[in-house]
C-alpha cells in the first residue's frame, strides 16, 4: 500500500507527517509519497523526507499513485477511489462528504474521533487545542499595551493583568498555565462543574454559574444549554468581563455556530486597549464582531479571530498531529503493510464518515437530508 503525504493550502504550514513518522511508516512496509515541499512550512526539507524512506513527487502524482492520501486541511481536487485522512470538520463540509462519497472515497474525519480513553493517542483536536491555547495567550500578551505580571518598582507598582478565559478545555487549561506562568491574574469559566477542581489546581478562580445541562454524555464537547441558565451565565460573565483585560474564549458545539458568549454590552464594559482572542471564530466566533483570521477593533477593544493558532507553531503541531494519524493507522493497516479496515473497532467506525458510495455518519447524512 502506497500513503501520500499532501501539501497543506496556503496559510496552513503544517503537514500532515513530519520525516520522523515517514520512518515509521516505511517500518509498517508502507510506501510512502510526498508532495514536493510539502513539508517546508514545518522546517522538513524534502531531502529530509528521502533519508526516512519517502519518495518526492508533483501533488498530481502523489494523489494518483497513493491509496491513501494524508492531509490535515480538506483537499481541493476531485477524487475517487482513494482512502482519505483529515481534519474535514463534515458536520460543516457535508456537501464536499457526499460529493466525496459520490465518488467512491472512503473517508475518515479524525476531528470526530469518540473522545474515549483509548482514543487520546489519537485526538487531534486536543493535541492542536493545547497549541491553540498556549499560543493564544502568547498572543495576547503580544498585543496588550500593558505588563502581564505584578510589578514594584521605584516609579510605582504595576497591577497584573486580569484575565478571563472561557471554557476550560485543552485550550482552555493550557491557556490558564501559561497565563499564571506570565503573572497574571486568572478567572475561568465553563458550563461544567466538573473541571472547577482543574481550574483550581492550575491557580486560576472558577466563576460558577449553577443550573449548567449535564455534559457528561457529550464526549468533552460543550452542549447547548437552557434559556434559564443562558441568562444566568452572561449576567455572571459580564460581571467578570467588565474587570477583565483580557478575555480567551474556546467555546464552540460540534455541527452548530459558536455560541455569543460576549456580548455587545459586555464588550463595550470593557477599557479601552483591552483584548479578546477568540479561538471559535471558524465556526462563527464567541462575539458578533469576531472575523476569523482577522483582528477588529470596537471601540477602544481588540478582538483578535484566529481558529488555526497551532499552524503558528507549525514543527511541535505537526510532530503531535502526525503522532496521532500514526496511532490511528495503526488501526487499520496490517503487519504486511495492507489496508485491513475493521469496522467492529469503535474508533474505526465512528471516525468513519463515508465508504463503499455512501455517506456512513448518521449526524452528515442527517444534514445532507435537512
Amino acid at each position: 500500500m502506497t500513503i501520500g503525504i499532501l501539501k497543506e493550502p496556503s496559510g496552513e504550514n503544517r503537514v500532515s507527517a513530519l520525516p520522523d513518522i515517514v520512518a515509521n511508516y516505511v517500518k509498517m512496509n508502507v510506501v510512502v509519497m510526498v508532495e514536493r515541499d510539502a513539508g517546508a512550512k514545518a522546517f522538513a526539507t524534502d531531502a529530509d523526507y528521502q533519508k526516512a524512506g519517502a519518495s518526492i513527487a508533483d501533488r498530481s502524482e502523489v494523489i494518483a499513485k497513493s491509496d491513501l492520501l494524508l492531509s490535515i486541511q480538506m483537499p481541493e481536487e476531485n477524487i475517487s477511489g482513494k482512502v482519505l485522512i483529515g481534519v474535514f470538520q463534515p458536520l460543516f463540509h457535508f456537501n464536499k462528504i457526499k460529493s466525496w462519497a459520490d465518488q467512491q472515497n472512503t473517508i475518515f474525519s479524525i476531528d470526530i474521533i469518540p473522545r474515549t480513553t483509548r482514543a487520546q493517542a489519537m485526538d487531534v483536536l486536543s493535541s492542536q487545542a493545547n497549541i491553540a491555547g498556549y499560543k493564544a495567550v502568547l498572543t495576547a500578551c503580544t498585543e496588550y499595551g500593558r505588563y502581564f505580571p505584578m510589578f514594584m518598582t521605584a516609579a510605582g507598582s504595576i497591577a497584573p493583568a486580569k484575565l478571563l478565559i472561557l471554557g476550560a478545555g485543552v485550550a482552555g487549561l493550557q491557556a490558564i498555565a501559561t497565563a499564571k506562568r506570565l503573572g497574571a491574574v486568572v478567572e475561568v469559566f465553563d458550563t461544567r462543574p466538573a473541571v472547577k477542581e482543574e481550574v483550581q489546581s492550575l491557580g486560576a478562580k472558577f466563576v460558577e454559574v449553577e443550573g449548567a445541562a449535564d455534559a457528561s454524555a457529550a464526549g468533552g464537547y460543550a452542549v447547548e444549554q437552557s434559556e434559564e441558565y443562558k441568562q444566568k451565565q452572561q449576567q455572571r460573565i459580564a460581571e467578570s468581563v467588565a474587570k477583565a483585560d483580557i478575555v480567551i474564549t474556546t467555546a464552540q458545539i460540534p455541527g452548530k455556530k459558536a455560541p455569543i458568549l460576549l456580548t455587545d454590552a459586555m464588550i463595550d464594559s470593557m477599557r479601552n486597549g483591552s483584548i479578546i482572542v477568540d479561538l471559535a471564530s471558524a465556526t462563527g466566533g464567541n462575539t458578533n464582531f469576531t472575523k476569523n483570521n482577522e483582528t477588529v477593533m470596537r471601540g477602544g477593544v481588540k478582538i483578535i479571530g484566529n481558529s488555526n493558532l497551532a499552524s503558528t507553531m507549525p514543527s511541535d503541531a505537526s510532530k503531535m498531529y502526525g503522532k496521532n494519524i500514526l496511532n490511528f493507522l495503526k488501526l487499520i493497516i496490517d503487519k504486511d503493510g495492507n489496508l485491513h479496515l475493521n469496522f467492529d473497532d469503535e474508533l474505526v467506525k465512528e471516525t468513519c464518515v463515508a465508504t463503499a458510495g455512501k455517506v456512513t455518519n448518521e449526524r452528515v447524512s442527517a444534514l445532507l437530508q435537512s
